[in-house]
Order: C-alpha cells, then sequence, then structure tokens
C-alpha cells in the first residue's frame, strides 16, 4: 500500500515542497528512508515507532519505505516525523485520512506522541500557496508564528492522536 503526504524544509530562508512517500510492502520487517535523509531525519523512525505505540496504534511489522522526494535535495531536521506517522498509519489501513494533497504536515514527535516545535515554520507558510497547500498542520508551539500568513489555515496540534482526530 502507498501513501503519499505534503511536507517541506528549508533551505536558508526559503522553503521546499517535500513528498513524504510511504510504501508498505510484503517482506521481512525493515523501516527505511530514502531521498537524501540527514541525521535527525534517519533515527526519525525510532521517534515514529514508538510514537505510534505509545498512541494506540501499531507500526505494521512489514518492509516499510520512506521516499523523501525531490530525493537529489538533502533533508534536515526533525519535522518530517509527523508526515511520516500519517503516512504510514494511512498506508496501513489504520487511519482514512480522505484527501490530503491541499495539506501540509510537519512536526516532530517525542517518543510519547507528543509533537514538539519545529524550526522554519513562518517561511514553509509563506511558501504554502506557491506549493498548492491551503491548510498547514504543525505543532501548537508554532502556530502564532504561522498565522501571520494569510490564504492558509494553520491549525496546531500537541500530539499525534489530536492531528489523527482532525484527519
Amino acid at each position: 500500500m502507498l501513501a503519499r503526504i505534503r511536507s517541506a524544509t528549508v533551505l536558508g530562508v526559503d522553503a521546499l515542497g517535500v513528498d513524504v512517500e510511504i510504501d508498505i510492502a510484503n517482506g521481512l520487517p525493515s523501516f527505511t528512508t530514502v531521498g537524501l535523509p540527514l541525521g535527525a531525519v534517519k533515527e526519525g523512525r525510532e521517534r515514529v515507532a514508538a510514537a505510534l505505540g505509545n498512541s494506540g496504534y501499531q507500526l505494521p511489522l512489514r518492509r516499510i519505505t520512506v521516499n523523501l522526494a525531490p530525493a537529489d535535495v538533502q533533508k534536515r531536521g526533525s519535522a518530517f516525523d509527523l508526515p511520516v506517522a500519517i503516512g504510514i498509519l494511512t498506508a496501513s489501513g489504520q487511519l482514512e485520512a480522505g484527501t490530503l494533497d491541499r495539506t501540509l504536515l510537519l512536526g516532530e514527535l517525542g517518543l510519547e506522541g507528543d509533537l514538539r516545535p519545529i524550526r522554519g515554520a513562518l517561511p514553509i507558510a509563506l511558501a504554502a500557496g506557491a506549493l498548492g497547500c491551503d491548510e498547514l498542520i504543525l505543532p501548537a508551539a508554532n502556530v502564532a508564528e504561522a498565522a501571520v500568513v494569510d490564504g492558509v489555515a494553520v491549525r496546531g496540534a500537541t500530539t499525534l492522536a489530536q492531528v489523527c482526530a482532525h484527519l
């Protein structure tokens, strides 16, 4: 099963759209992230796995591949935790999120499923319209920073469970 979640990363002072693609396939259980992930992005699989379990969901015991596209741009930071978690829940059938084509998701997950602040909420909110998105879901601690931008509905959450309930 495949899921595609919209996200973004900050490059300098600008934001770049990133498609977080999750494929869950038969095979030995594994969790691989591709698409030039650096440090905190690679470590995200451990945060995501713990956050899913501690939020009442299951990490599928199958082969999980996460692709961060475009693959030729390095991805930094922990803001991809939330879109990866939502993608896994959607691809595994644990969450029926409807259409997320016009929604950007960002957020670092704590092991208990809490959402922690990210860097770059303002440039990402500014770029949301150009990326074809009219909704931005991110940690509640970043709402004030992102809400100064007109034309995008900014929604804050404090936990993974709150995001799932909204979707």
